[in-house]
Protein backbone atom coordinates (compact mmCIF):
# COMPACT_ATOMS: atom_id res chain seq x y z
CA UNK A 1 0.00 0.00 0.00
CA UNK A 2 1.31 3.50 -0.66
CA UNK A 3 1.64 5.79 1.88
CA UNK A 4 -1.36 8.06 2.64
CA UNK A 5 -1.70 11.05 5.01
CA UNK A 6 -4.26 11.07 7.56
CA UNK A 7 -6.95 13.05 5.49
CA UNK A 8 -6.56 10.43 2.08
CA UNK A 9 -6.92 7.47 4.83
CA UNK A 10 -9.59 9.13 5.89
CA UNK A 11 -12.03 9.79 3.31
CA UNK A 12 -10.86 6.23 1.82
CA UNK A 13 -12.75 4.48 5.37
CA UNK A 14 -15.64 6.72 4.47
CA UNK A 15 -15.79 5.79 1.05
CA UNK A 16 -15.17 2.00 1.55
CA UNK A 17 -16.68 1.18 4.79
CA UNK A 18 -20.70 0.49 5.07
CA UNK A 19 -22.56 2.94 7.49
CA UNK A 20 -23.19 0.01 9.89
CA UNK A 21 -18.81 -0.25 10.07
CA UNK A 22 -17.89 3.49 10.52
CA UNK A 23 -18.58 3.82 14.17
CA UNK A 24 -17.59 7.52 13.43
CA UNK A 25 -14.24 6.43 13.00
CA UNK A 26 -11.27 9.27 12.67
CA UNK A 27 -7.92 8.85 11.73
CA UNK A 28 -5.42 9.88 14.18
CA UNK A 29 -2.42 9.23 12.52
CA UNK A 30 -1.05 7.33 9.55
CA UNK A 31 2.47 6.57 9.47
CA UNK A 32 4.24 4.49 6.83
CA UNK A 33 2.36 1.04 7.60
CA UNK A 34 1.47 2.25 11.21
CA UNK A 35 -2.36 3.27 11.72
CA UNK A 36 -4.19 4.78 14.58
CA UNK A 37 -7.97 4.94 14.39
CA UNK A 38 -10.61 6.19 16.73
CA UNK A 39 -14.32 4.31 17.24
CA UNK A 40 -16.88 5.73 19.02
CA UNK A 41 -19.86 3.11 20.87
CA UNK A 42 -24.04 4.13 19.54
CA UNK A 43 -24.93 6.49 21.55
CA UNK A 44 -25.84 5.09 25.26
CA UNK A 45 -24.33 1.34 24.08
CA UNK A 46 -21.99 -0.89 25.30
CA UNK A 47 -19.85 -2.84 22.33
CA UNK A 48 -20.61 -6.12 21.43
CA UNK A 49 -18.17 -8.74 19.67
CA UNK A 50 -19.42 -8.56 16.64
CA UNK A 51 -18.62 -4.55 16.58
CA UNK A 52 -14.99 -5.21 18.20
CA UNK A 53 -14.66 -7.39 14.94
CA UNK A 54 -15.81 -5.41 12.62
CA UNK A 55 -13.39 -2.68 14.24
CA UNK A 56 -10.54 -5.24 14.40
CA UNK A 57 -11.73 -6.01 9.78
CA UNK A 58 -11.48 -2.07 10.16
CA UNK A 59 -8.21 -1.70 11.17
CA UNK A 60 -6.37 -4.35 9.63
CA UNK A 61 -7.50 -3.49 6.37
CA UNK A 62 -6.20 0.25 7.14
CA UNK A 63 -2.86 -1.00 7.28
CA UNK A 64 -2.52 -3.73 4.69
CA UNK A 65 -4.83 -2.16 2.18
CA UNK A 66 -8.24 -1.65 0.71
CA UNK A 67 -7.89 -4.51 -1.86
CA UNK A 68 -7.24 -7.36 0.49
CA UNK A 69 -9.68 -9.51 2.58
CA UNK A 70 -9.10 -11.11 6.04
CA UNK A 71 -8.21 -15.26 4.55
CA UNK A 72 -7.06 -16.26 8.33
CA UNK A 73 -7.86 -14.72 11.79
CA UNK A 74 -6.56 -14.97 15.28
CA UNK A 75 -8.20 -12.39 17.83
CA UNK A 76 -7.47 -12.94 21.51
CA UNK A 77 -9.69 -10.83 23.72
CA UNK A 78 -7.97 -9.51 26.90
CA UNK A 79 -10.74 -7.30 28.92
CA UNK A 80 -13.46 -6.31 28.62
CA UNK A 81 -14.11 -2.68 26.26
CA UNK A 82 -15.52 0.02 28.21
CA UNK A 83 -18.81 2.11 27.08
CA UNK A 84 -16.00 4.15 25.04
CA UNK A 85 -13.74 5.33 22.29
CA UNK A 86 -11.60 2.44 21.02
CA UNK A 87 -8.59 2.86 19.52
CA UNK A 88 -6.66 0.71 17.42
CA UNK A 89 -3.17 0.62 16.38
CA UNK A 90 -2.57 -1.40 13.36
CA UNK A 91 0.77 -2.33 11.29
CA UNK A 92 1.78 -4.49 8.75
CA UNK A 93 4.21 -7.38 9.78
CA UNK A 94 5.30 -8.69 6.36
CA UNK A 95 4.28 -8.75 2.90
CA UNK A 96 4.88 -11.94 0.84
CA UNK A 97 3.45 -11.71 -2.90
CA UNK A 98 -0.57 -11.40 -2.60
CA UNK A 99 -0.67 -12.38 1.26
CA UNK A 100 -0.04 -9.52 3.81
CA UNK A 101 0.26 -10.20 7.68
CA UNK A 102 -1.34 -7.59 10.00
CA UNK A 103 -1.62 -7.26 13.51
CA UNK A 104 -4.04 -4.95 15.26
CA UNK A 105 -4.25 -4.12 18.66
CA UNK A 106 -7.69 -2.53 20.41
CA UNK A 107 -7.63 -0.49 23.14
CA UNK A 108 -10.76 0.75 25.49
CA UNK A 109 -10.17 5.20 25.94
CA UNK A 110 -6.37 5.34 25.90
CA UNK A 111 -3.69 3.45 24.56
CA UNK A 112 -2.84 2.40 28.02
CA UNK A 113 -4.23 -1.40 28.51
CA UNK A 114 -5.53 -3.29 25.92
CA UNK A 115 -8.74 -5.34 25.20
CA UNK A 116 -7.72 -7.25 22.31
CA UNK A 117 -5.40 -8.61 20.23
CA UNK A 118 -5.78 -9.93 16.82
CA UNK A 119 -2.74 -11.27 14.34
CA UNK A 120 -4.42 -11.78 10.57
CA UNK A 121 -3.17 -12.96 7.19
CA UNK A 122 -5.12 -11.03 4.15
CA UNK A 123 -4.81 -11.58 0.70
CA UNK A 124 -4.87 -9.47 -2.36
CA UNK A 125 -6.50 -11.58 -4.92
CA UNK A 126 -10.29 -11.68 -5.03
CA UNK A 127 -11.94 -14.29 -3.59
CA UNK A 128 -13.51 -16.97 -6.43
CA UNK A 129 -16.93 -16.46 -7.58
Amino acid sequence: MAAMTEEELQARLEAALPAADRHDVFVEECQDQDIRLRFSPPAGAEWTTAALLSLVDTSLRAAAGFDTRVSHLNATVLRPAQAADAISLSRVIRRDGDQVHAETWLFSHAVVEPILHATATLVRKPWPS
